[in-house]
């Protein structure tokens, strides 16, 4: 955003003109604050999007996954004359397709990306140049970082609802940009792109019973019982993965076990973006969940769960969501915010990582926490918080009523920040 945009102060918006539609669909706020878009129904089979009072000039038979790129484009997925197709700020895409799905975005390059299926064939759609290569089943769709390339689980052999046989001797593959790896597996899922966007890695099915992470296309030297989602060092390239072993489940650098720990489970492990640590979600006894970070497991438990785990820029801290029965909690490097609530979203750290916002529901209302600290005011929809380059203001985007809220609020406004 532009310096301007973080003085602090507050526009509003009236939203009343809404009321002439039959109905609204989900509200979207852009990553400046400046624009909120909403599918719109203006009578049978005729759907638009009003965006900051005005609405597209384009009518669709269905409009739906309406979403702002990091770049404040508004971005729907839209039926056009029976043809589905991506539409970017009232402009269609040239190509049409048979169904579009699984909308993604890069703001390196200012990539959208979509899975799409065509005469019953699936592929993926880049910019709006379509893969060359259709396969008959598609799925696990992913876009590197940088928005130059796409990726997805391809089936690559045809066999029957009964062909085991022929199932078992390997039918699935992964494609980039349309093109297949050479190996083919008895599954294969999650596949990742490393930072660079030059290489994946994905979960490897080898057997019934063998399994292995499998990096451009050539497999760890090790097979396990199961395996989970890898990751790839943002430095060096090298790639991190839960495995089972003996009914527990231990984290793998490379095919060699790196931690001497072993866990009920393990999961969900991210690398801090300077490469210096690894932190995952682990449950080190049944029913209890909680944090390790670099083989250190954390004190901290939740019962329930823990899941949205975030690096601070600085790659130092930790924060993630636990849950305990019926009541949500913030915990970070080991401590829990003292109020608990309905629900939580995915925490985030300021720049300099000093400071951690997270929005919260409590009461069916919703607020921004910061450090611990709950703002003054509530709204009836809140978008995420997002924190200004230098750390010391935050954007709150938010509805109350009829009225739409741009708020830019000092860090003073939560008190010992």
């Amino acid at each position: 955003m532009e310096q301007q945009d973080w003085d602090i102060g507050e526009e509003s918006f009236s939203l009343s003109a809404l009321q002439q539609f039959s109905w609204i669909e989900e509200f979207q706020f852009s990553n400046d604050g400046k624009k909120i878009g909403v599918i719109v129904n203006k009578g049978e089979g005729n759907f638009s999007v009003w965006e900051n009072g005005k609405l597209w000039d384009s009518n669709f038979s269905r409009i739906w996954y309406l979403r702002y790129s990091p770049w404040n484009t508004l971005v729907g997925l839209v039926v056009d004359d029976d043809s589905h197709t991506v539409c970017v700020d009232g402009e269609l895409w040239s190509n049409k397709f048979d169904f579009v799905w699984n909308l993604l975005f890069s703001e390196e390059n200012k990539s959208i990306a979509v899975a799409v299926q065509k005469d019953m064939q699936y592929a993926m759609a880049l910019n709006d140049k379509v893969w060359s290569n259709f396969y008959e089943n598609a799925n696990q769709f992913i876009l590197s970082r940088n928005g130059k390339k796409t990726a997805a689980v391809v089936q690559i052999k045809s066999f029957g609802q009964g062909d085991i046989f022929r199932f078992q001797q390997g039918c699935y593959s992964v494609a980039i940009d349309g093109i297949k790896w050479p190996t083919s597996f008895v599954n294969v899922w999650t596949p990742v792109f490393n930072k660079r966007g030059d290489k994946v890695a994905a979960q490897v099915r080898l057997s019934l019973y063998e399994y292995s992470v499998a990096v451009d296309g050539k497999c760890w030297d090790k097979t396990f019982s199961c395996v989970w989602e890898p990751c790839f060092n943002p430095l060096n390239n090298s790639v991190i993965a839960p495995v089972r072993i003996d009914g527990k489940w231990g984290m793998a650098i490379d095919g060699n076990l790196l931690w001497p720990n072993k866990f009920v489970q393990l999961w969900n492990q991210q690398f801090s973006a300077n490469g210096k640590h690894i932190a995952a979600i682990c449950a080190p006894h049944f029913g209890k969940w909680t944090i390790v970070m670099d083989g250190t497991i954390w004190n901290t438990r939740f019962c329930s769960l823990v899941t949205d785990l975030v690096f601070s820029p600085n790659g130092e801290r930790v924060a993630a969501i636990g849950k305990n029965k019926k009541t949500w909690h913030l915990v970070i490097d080991d401590k829990i915010w003292p109020n608990s609530y309905s629900m939580l979203w995915k925490p985030v750290f300021s720049f300099d990582s000093k400071h951690v916002a997270v929005k919260a529901e409590k009461n069916d209302q919703y607020t921004i926490v910061v450090n611990g600290l709950e703002y003054k005011d509530s709204f009836d929809v809140l978008a995420q918080p997002i924190f200004s380059p230098d750390s010391k203001k935050i954007l709150i985007r938010g509805i109350k009523g009829d009225t739409y809220y741009r708020r830019v609020i000092s860090l003073d406004a939560f008190g010992g920040c």
